[in-house]
Parts: structure tokens; C-alpha cells; sequence
């Protein structure tokens, strides 16, 4: 597999209807927000998903190091023990030259080896970096009270019925900005097909991610602009890339009720390739 030679900057737009993009549970589970009102979904949140796209499309047990515990396709229950079969190497490089080789996700996002019992302590940075994602707008909260009509233990009678809250935006249109190092591809082997997986994952992103927070068809990605730069460096900054796909609301527009408020346009400069996606 060849590594990549050429930067990669890429932008993808998520629709959110009546569901929970991530919720905060510092703040009782509710979506993230801002001071300013503005939808977020952690960095980390987006990487999980995309490790879970991973495992469905490549379709391979162990292929991917940081697997959630209810999706574990190869019968470890713990990261350390999912490491344990590098555990006979003393060397550090040696050590992150199997790991990337091995797990797909540490060569694209890195990983810090470092568990109990283990002699060696080894850190792998990943070519592939994401932005937290935030909404162009803010977005509205609702909350909704939810109660059990079944009895969870055997008992006479019924049971009082247990409260909760279930929480949503209304709707809101959020901006997934992030980008590929080809320096840092060099060394952990993040190759050509490795990015092509990764842009597939992007535009498949909630296929199998449906929840009770999140009903399938209730997020989507809209569009992912996929930018690949003639050189290692870049033709032009990271930040200028992402800064070219402009979201605006429409004339009139005050509150967005879904993605036909908005107008989207690409100003990305001639001479730099991009493909339009849309998503699945």
C-alpha cells in the first residue's frame, strides 16, 4: 500500500432532526452546547463512529484497537488486553511499527500504549486530526419526561412508574472540519487506500449508528468536501481550506427548521482539487 504524498483537508456538513448528537453527561445526558447556544459533538465522538464504520466495512476481527465493549469483535475485554499480543516486543519503535501495522485506527488516529503491567510505554501520533464539530446556528433543546409502564421485578400490583427525560435538538446543521498529515502518514503507514476508507466512512457515518436518541434518519451527512492538495505541505493553510465551504441561512431565514434553510457554496481556489460528496 502506498503512503499518501499529498495533503488532504476535508469538510463534512451533519443534519441533525429531532435527536441527541451527543449528549453531555456532566449535564444529564442533554446535547452538548456552547455559551453562545451553538450545537457541539466532541472530536471524540465522531472518531468513535468512524471506528465503528471501520469495523463494519473492513469486516475483520482485531482490525481496529479501540473498539467499543457491546461491538468487541475479537473476544478482548479491555484495551490491555487487546495489547497484550505486542507485549513480548522491548522496542519502542518495533512496538509502534506492529501497532500500526496491525490496528488500522492507531495508524490513522494514534494511540498512547500505556497499561498496567506492560514495560514498555509507547506513544503513536496519527496523520489524521478532527475538529470538534459545531453547529452554524444555535440550536433548540427539548426535553421530554418518560415513564415505564412495566414492572422490572416481580411484585403484586404495578409498580409506580419510574420518571426520566430524553433529550433533542429540533434541528440544526453542524460543520466537521479535520485534515491529514502526509509527515505523520510517513511514519505510522497510512496509506492511499487507508484514506479512502476514511472518506467512505465520513459519508457513511450513522449507517448502523441508529439509538433511541438518534433514529435512523435522524442525523445525516449532507455533503463531505474532500480536498487533496498537490504537495506534502499543502497548497494552501488547512484553516483557509475549510474556511472556503460557506454555509449562510437563506434570505428571510431566522430560525433554520432543516437543510433546505440554508445555501451552501464552495469557493475552494481553482487550481486545488476537491470532490463533492454526498453522504449515505
Amino acid at each position: 500500500m502506498a503512503v499518501i504524498k499529498n495533503k488532504i483537508d476535508f469538510v463534512a456538513l451533519i443534519s441533525v432532526n429531532n435527536a441527541n448528537a451527543n449528549g453531555d453527561p456532566l449535564n444529564g445526558n442533554r446535547p452538548r452546547t456552547d455559551y453562545e447556544g451553538l450545537g457541539e459533538m466532541s472530536d471524540v465522538c465522531i472518531k468513535r463512529k468512524i471506528r465503528n464504520r471501520m469495523q463494519d466495512i473492513l469486516d475483520s476481527a482485531g482490525s481496529v484497537f479501540v473498539q467499543s465493549t457491546d461491538r468487541s469483535d475479537d473476544g478482548a475485554k479491555s484495551l490491555a488486553e487487546r495489547a497484550k499480543e505486542l507485549s513480548k516486543i522491548k522496542d519502542v519503535e518495533e512496538f509502534a511499527e506492529k501497532a500500526c501495522s496491525k490496528w488500522i485506527d492507531v495508524r490513522t488516529f494514534g494511540q498512547v500504549f500505556a497499561f498496567k503491567g506492560q514495560s514498555l510505554s509507547v506513544g503513536v501520533r496519527g496523520p489524521v486530526s478532527i475538529h470538534q464539530a459545531v453547529s452554524l446556528n444555535p440550536v433548540e433543546v427539548y426535553s421530554m419526561q418518560i415513564t415505564k409502564s412495566v414492572n422490572s421485578e416481580d411484585k403484586e400490583g404495578k409498580s409506580s412508574d419510574t420518571m426520566g427525560m430524553k433529550h433533542y435538538v429540533k434541528f440544526g446543521l453542524y460543520k466537521v472540519k479535520g485534515s491529514i498529515n502526509v509527515q505523520l502518514a510517513e511514519k505510522t503507514g497510512f496509506s492511499e487506500d487507508d484514506a479512502e476508507l476514511v472518506k467512505k466512512c465520513l459519508s457513511t457515518l450513522f449507517i448502523n449508528d441508529s439509538s433511541s436518541a438518534r433514529p435512523d434518519g435522524s442525523m445525516e451527512v449532507v455533503k463531505l468536501y474532500w480536498f487533496k492538495h498537490n504537495c506534502k505541505d499543502g497548497q494552501y493553510s488547512t484553516a483557509k481550506v475549510h474556511r472556503s465551504v460557506e454555509v449562510n441561512l437563506k434570505e428571510g431565514v431566522v430560525y433554520p427548521k432543516n437543510i433546505d434553510d440554508y445555501s451552501i457554496e464552495l469557493k475552494s481556489p481553482d487550481d486545488l482539487e476537491v470532490e463533492e460528496i454526498e453522504g449515505i
